[in-house]
C-alpha cells in the first residue's frame, strides 16, 4: 500500500470512511451513502481527497516541443496560470491516459495524471523524451484535496483569506502561506459543481483537510468518497480511464475530438485524422433508461430488431435526478439522437433513449 495512502487515512477512518484499495492507494469509498454525498456536493459543498492523482513535472527548454509530440491538445494555446485538457496516445491511437496540464511559466510544466496508469504514464514520457527535457515524478510528495459544490468558494476564500473568484475555469494561481506551505489552487473540477483543487505537501495535508472541514461547516460541509465522485462525473458525461476509455480506444470514439488539434503532428494524430475523416466504426453514446434497471459495465446495448451493436461502460441510478443513466459504445451508424436502444439487465430487455450528455 502506497506511503501516502496511509498517512492520509487515519482521518478518513475517524469519519468513518468505508476504504477499499485503489491503484495502489486506501482510498474512501464513501462515509455515509453515496447519495447522501453525491447531493452535497449538487447542492452544498464537499471535500474529497484525491491524493492519488500522480503529479509530474516536465521542465527544460524543449518541454513546450516535447508536450506537443506526446499530447494532444495544442500546447501553444496554453500560458503561465492555465490549464488544458488532454490526452497521451500509443502509436495506434489508443488513449493511455487523459491528464491535465498545468502551464507553470519558464518552460515548466505540471502534468496530473490517473493514479492506475501512472507507471506506464512515467515510462512512455521517458521513452518518448528524444528533447533532453526533465521528467520528474513528485506524487509521492503531493496530497490533493478537492473542495466542490455552490459552497466551496465561501469555504476556500475563508481558508485562505482571499476571494478566490478571480480563478477561473481552467486557470489556478500559486501561494505561499504560513500555515500550509506552497499551495496550487486550481478550478477545474470533475464534479460539475464548481469549486477548486488544493495542492499541498503531504505534511500539511491534515492541517488544511481538518481546517477546510472547521471553515465548511456553516455550509454543512461533507467528506465525500470515490463513490460520489463517479457518480457525479457520470451525471455530467466525463469519461473514466479504465472504464469509457482506454488503451485501445482513440479519442475520436470517445467523443473527445475537441482536445485533439488538427494540422498538429503528435503520436497518434495519424489515427485520429482517419477516424475524424472517414468516421469511426464506434461512438461513445449517453442514455437514461426509460424503465425500471442498473445498467452496469459491460451490459449488451440492443438496437430495435435486437441485434447486439455495443456495450455499456459506465452506468448507475443519478442520485440527482433519480433516472438511470448510463455510457456505452455502439456502431457509429446506429447513433442518433432520441433513439431507442435496449439494454440487456440480468437477461431482460430494457429500453433506453441515447441522449446529449450531460444528464444535468
Amino acid at each position: 500500500m502506497n506511503t501516502k495512502s496511509l498517512q492520509n487515512e487515519k482521518f478518513h477512518t475517524d469519519n468513518n470512511a468505508k476504504m477499499v484499495p485503489f491503484a495502489g492507494y486506501n482510498m474512501p469509498m464513501w462515509y455515509t451513502s453515496i447519495a447522501d454525498e453525491h447531493n452535497c456536493v449538487r447542492n452544498n459543498v464537499g471535500i474529497f481527497d484525491v491524493s492519488h492523482m500522480g503529479e509530474f513535472y516536465v521542465s527544460g527548454e524543449n518541454s513546450k516541443s516535447f508536450l506537443q509530440k506526446v499530447t494532444t491538445n495544442d500546447i501553444n494555446k496554453l500560458e503561465k496560470g492555465k490549464v488544458q485538457y488532454s490526452s497521451i496516445l500509443n502509436r495506434s491511437g489508443g488513449i493511455i491516459d487523459d491528464l491535465l496540464i498545468y502551464d507553470m511559466g519558464n518552460n515548466k510544466y505540471m502534468l496530473v495524471v490517473n493514479a492506475s496508469n501512472m507507471g506506464k504514464d512515467f515510462l512512455w514520457l521517458n521513452e518518448n523524451n528524444d528533447s533532453a527535457v526533465d521528467i520528474k515524478n513528485h506524487s509521492e510528495n503531493v496530497s490533493l484535496f478537492a473542495v466542490q459544490g455552490p459552497n466551496a468558494e465561501k469555504v476556500c476564500n475563508k481558508l485562505f483569506e482571499k476571494n478566490l473568484s478571480e480563478i477561473k475555469y481552467y486557470n489556478f494561481i500559486e501561494k505561499e502561506t504560513k500555515k500550509y506551505g506552497h499551495v496550487i489552487i486550481s478550478a477545474t473540477g470533475y464534479t460539475g459543481a464548481g469549486g477548486f483543487e488544493l495542492y499541498v505537501k503531504n505534511e500539511y495535508a491534515e492541517s488544511i483537510w481538518k481546517d477546510i472541514i472547521s471553515k465548511g461547516k456553516e455550509y454543512e460541509i461533507q467528506p465525500i468518497g470515490l463513490g460520489a465522485r463517479d457518480t457525479l462525473r457520470l451525471e455530467m458525461g466525463f469519461c473514466l480511464h479504465g472504464n469509457d476509455i482506454d488503451d485501445s480506444i482513440n479519442p475520436i470514439e470517445a467523443g473527445l475530438g475537441w482536445i485533439c488539434k488538427k494540422d498538429i503532428e503528435f503520436i497518434g494524430s495519424d489515427i485520429v485524422s482517419r477516424d475524424r475523416e472517414n468516421k469511426p466504426s464506434k461512438i461513445l453514446i449517453g442514455f437514461i433508461l426509460k424503465d425500471k434497471g442498473i445498467p452496469r459495465k459491460g451490459y449488451k446495448i440492443l438496437n430495435s430488431e435486437g441485434l447486439i451493436i455495443g456495450e455499456v461502460t459506465s452506468g448507475s441510478i443519478s442520485p440527482f435526478t433519480k433516472k438511470a443513466i448510463g455510457m456505452g459504445y455502439i456502431d457509429f451508424n446506429e447513433n442518433k439522437e432520441s433513439k431507442s436502444i435496449f439494454i440487456e439487465v440480468r437477461g431482460k430487455k430494457i429500453e433506453a433513449i441515447i441522449t446529449k450528455r450531460p444528464f444535468i
